[in-house]
Parts: structure tokens; sequence; C-alpha cells
């Protein structure tokens, strides 16, 4: 039970880390949240918990598949941010990384990659 609760409280104050250093500056907090952190801390728990190889460089392998994606997000959410206000604005933007998700997988079946 202790373990867990520092995996909880290091994971969280990471996410805290980033969003008080974003308060004071764009471009630093922007910075480390595009970090991998939480990758490289979800590595190092499996890691520490004894999980193989196979599985850690599994993580590794979808992660970078499942973070391509994304990206479009961060470029249509400083657009849309102004005209529809921050709710909407985050609800299109799950909504849109849902879509690029489902054609993404699509895309990448052909290149015998499966996602899902």
């Amino acid at each position: 039970m202790t373990w867990i609760v520092t995996k909880y409280l290091l994971t969280a104050g990471m996410v805290v880390f980033i969003s008080e250093v974003a308060k004071r500056s764009d471009k630093l907090g922007g910075f480390i949240a595009a970090l991998p952190l939480m990758t490289l801390l979800t590595l190092t728990w499996l890691f520490i918990e004894n999980q193989s190889e196979e599985k850690i460089a599994n993580h590794a392998y979808y992660t970078f598949w499942y973070v391509i994606p994304t990206l479009p997000m961060f470029l249509v959410f400083p657009y849309l941010l102004p005209k529809l206000g921050f709710w909407l604005t985050m609800g299109a933007c799950v909504l849109l990384t849902f879509v690029c998700f489902g054609i993404f997988v699509l895309i990448m079946r052909n290149f015998g990659v499966e996602l899902l």
C-alpha cells in the first residue's frame, strides 16, 4: 500500500510541478510538459515492479505510436480557445483526437502496425 501511495504522490507531483512552471513561463512549461516525463516514470514503475523487458519495451513502442495522432490537438487548441472558450475547446480537441486516432489506426494497419 505504501508503494502505490508513493507512486501516486510522485506522479501527481509531476503534474502539479508542470502546471506551476507553466503559470510562470509558457515556453518552459510547454517544454517540460512535452518531455516524456510520465512515460519515463511509467517505465521506471514497470521496471521496479519486475515487469518483463518485453512489457516495458512494448509500453515505449505503443506510446510512440499513440503520441502521433494527439499532435493536431496542440495546433487546434490555441486556434479554438478564443472562439469557443475553454470547455468547448477541450471537448472539440478530445473529439478531434479520437477522430485522428481512428484514422491513424486505419492507416497504420496498411503498414503492419496494429494499434487496437
